[in-house]
């Protein structure tokens, strides 16, 4: 994903491959906005619109979109990477001293298939409740009409019409509109000659292994995080007798096991890496700036088990880190700062009770980015030692805090420490 800076002169043209009925939009306003939100909603249907059912808009600038949803850029971009990611809509760029974009939008899932998709069902039923998404389920359910007192009395094709010798139509189709949809895409590339290796021969069936069963595999490998090796005992356990996979048992055998590591709670989506528009401008080469783009690129699972060196995080960090992204909602960035500098001024212990005052703190003071979490943890350390004895010299600290790291002059241990932390994440 290319990181591309925006700006309100930028223009943009509208493709819609969507063809969107009035239950495409229901299904966009009652079973998508839960999980991405209002504005990226508001957004589509706005950009939806501009088509005028002629399939593709006029070119407009990004500030009449400002000005007529009433939102900010930042606003904008944040909705734009919402609706790419749920596979609603395709961004293309083209740079000139005016930059311009070209917007596909594509059909959401009907209801049926939301409802059987393995990320959307169960991320719905994570964000609004269990008496919420029963009502939404009955909403969509068919209503039951028994037929068996009725005779079908059809009439078939040919019975009715009858062929006659008509002049032959060369004419080809690629160009008619149709429905789109997208498939969810994915930058990870799922190891599947490990998981295929781990299976016994005799008992599995590799050929069940189709397009749709791999698509299945990296959606709930995706959503609980299970990686080839526990995937692999969760096939084995979902084999039918023919040694083939039985989709549903999977689906329920993956949520078991996350449940079961994660107090019976549902995964819930949410940005893997800092958002784009939330993170600093490239070029940077400060020792700061490489630094907060570590910040900023690193997943805090991924960095976090960085810290155990490579290890398998306790439990217990694991719902500390949960609790941070999923019910205090920070940014990621900012739980890496977070979990950087709880480490390094306690002793590299993750104490709940103090990083909970903390992340209360930064949250309350509306801290989004790796910049304003890492000054605003300098300016609270400096004034917690302030009266306090002259520290040990050999103190732990993270190597961002109360250093001029803008500059290249350092002392060697300092730019020991820097090189370490650089090293710890580098790929």
């Amino acid at each position: 994903m290319k990181n591309v800076e925006l700006y309100p002169a930028d223009i943009y043209q509208v493709i819609d491959k969507s063809l969107l009925s009035e239950i495409d939009k229901l299904v966009i306003n009652t079973l998508y906005m839960p999980i991405i939100g209002n504005i990226a909603v508001v957004l589509y249907l706005k950009l939806q619109s501009e088509t005028r059912n002629t399939f593709i808009s006029s070119e407009l600038t990004h500030h009449h979109l400002m000005t007529s949803m009433g939102i900010t850029l930042d606003n904008i971009k944040e909705a734009r990477l919402r609706l790419e990611g749920i596979g609603l809509m395709k961004t293309y760029y083209h740079k000139g001293e005016v930059n311009s974009y070209v917007y596909e939008l594509y059909s959401p899932v009907s209801a049926s298939e939301f409802f059987n998709h393995p990320i959307f069902n169960v991320v719905l039923y994570n964000n609004v409740g269990k008496n919420e998404y029963n009502r939404l389920y009955d909403y969509f359910k068919l209503p039951h009409i028994t037929l068996k007192d009725y005779e079908e009395i059809t009439a078939p094709f040919d019975s009715v019409y009858k062929s006659r010798n008509y002049t032959l139509l060369e004419l080809g189709n690629e160009d008619i509109i149709s429905k789109n949809k997208l498939l969810l895409k994915y930058e990870l590339d799922y190891d599947f000659d490990l998981l295929i290796a781990t299976l016994p021969k005799d008992i599995f069936n590799e050929k069940c292994l189709n397009k749709s069963m791999r698509e299945l595999i990296i959606n709930l490998s995706f959503l609980y995080e299970i990686d080839p090796l526990d995937m692999a005992d969760l096939i084995r356990a979902s084999l039918t007798e023919k040694g083939n996979i039985d989709k549903e048992e999977l689906r329920k055998n993956t949520r078991k096991f996350y449940q079961f590591n994660n107090d019976n709670r549902l995964p819930s989506l949410l940005f893997k890496t800092q958002p784009e528009y939330l993170k600093s401008a490239n070029g940077d080469n400060s020792k700061r700036g490489r630094i907060i783009r570590v910040f900023e690129n690193t997943t805090p699972t991924e960095f976090l088990r960085a810290k155990y060196k490579g290890g398998k995080p306790t439990d217990r960090d694991m719902k500390i880190l949960e609790m941070l992204l999923q019910d205090l909602k920070l940014t990621p960035a900012v739980v890496n700062v977070l979990i950087d500098f709880v480490l390094k001024t306690n002793n590299n212990k993750m104490n709940k009770q103090y990083i909970e005052a903390i992340a209360g703190q930064w949250k309350r003071s509306g801290i989004e980015t790796a910049s304003e979490a890492m000054d605003l943890a300098a300016k609270e350390y400096k004034k917690k030692t302030k009266n306090e004895p002259k520290k040990k010299i050999n103190e732990i600290k993270p190597v961002w805090l109360d250093q001029e790291i803008n500059s290249e002059e350092s002392d060697t241990q300092s730019d020991e420490e820097f090189k370490s932390f650089i090293e710890e994440f580098r790929k």
